[in-house]
């Protein structure tokens, strides 16, 4: 039986995620601990009957993990309707928290019919693309900051918007110690980063979700994307205007933030 409370709760996000709209913070007692926000997560992601168009690791950042005493990550659904693509416009609010450059995959749909394990040596088989990716993170609560990983987890895993550059034909590339940047050149704002810092390295991200996936049964009979997480950690938008984000020997993607 579900708790009425959290339901609730669960109905008010749903409504300010479909309408993007802003509501009051959800009580800590649901966003504290991570299993508690998961299972706000998870009641609000079946509410939802908009198309999933893949999935998004979150919490990746080793040195945030130790912060927040987190052994390990999360996912979240990605909505179709939040994918954009290059250049697109994006509108932020008060409570976005910053922007992200991370690796994408596009995941053939045949891995929902495999009975194995996902391990390093079988997992290449299902990669179809690699993509350099562009996310704008935020709340829609009336709340700023991370204290935990159930803050980022309980709100869609504060995925507002995703912005892809081009497809690359995926040929065993390795993401294991690239050079990454994203800037907003207008304002000189440049933050460097490494794929190193995704969670030990974006293939490595991108294994835990698809066994996530294994283990929750997921499936979604599509091809479909999965969001490794951030190569320079979040980003703070100080300005309106363009960010281009760079990855070394995948290629460069934008967004226009306004």
């Amino acid at each position: 039986m579900i708790n009425k409370e959290l339901n609730k709760y669960a109905n008010k996000l749903v409504k300010a995620f479909l309408k993007n709209q802003i509501i009051s913070p959800i009580p800590k007692k649901y966003t504290r601990k991570l299993s508690a926000a998961q299972k706000l997560r998870k009641l609000c992601e079946k509410k939802i009957t908009k198309p999933i168009i893949g999935f998004k690791a979150a919490g990746t950042g080793i040195a945030v993990l130790k912060k927040l005493k987190e052994k390990e990550p999360f996912y979240a659904a990605v909505y179709q309707h939040n994918v954009l693509k290059n250049n697109s416009k994006v509108k932020i609010n008060e409570f976005t928290l910053g922007i992200e450059l991370e690796v994408c995959y596009l995941i053939k749909k045949e891995f929902f019919t495999f009975k194995k394990k996902i391990s390093e040596n079988n997992i290449k088989r299902f990669i179809k693309y690699i993509i350099p990716c562009i996310e704008v993170v935020g709340y829609r609560q009336k709340k700023k900051g991370i204290t935990s990983l159930g803050d980022l987890c309980s709100d869609f895993g504060a995925n507002m918007k995703f912005v892809l550059g081009s497809k690359i034909k995926f040929k065993n590339q390795n993401v294991k110690n690239l050079k990454t940047k994203i800037f907003n050149k207008k304002i000189n704002q440049y933050v460097t980063g490494n794929t190193n810092t995704v969670f030990i390295n974006p293939l490595n991200s991108l294994r835990f979700v698809l066994r996530k996936l294994q283990k929750d049964n997921i499936n979604h009979h599509k091809d479909f994307y999965i969001f490794t997480g951030s190569s320079v950690g979040v980003v703070p938008i100080l300005a309106k205007g363009t960010y281009k984000g760079v990855i070394d020997k995948l290629g460069n993607v934008s967004a226009n933030i306004n």
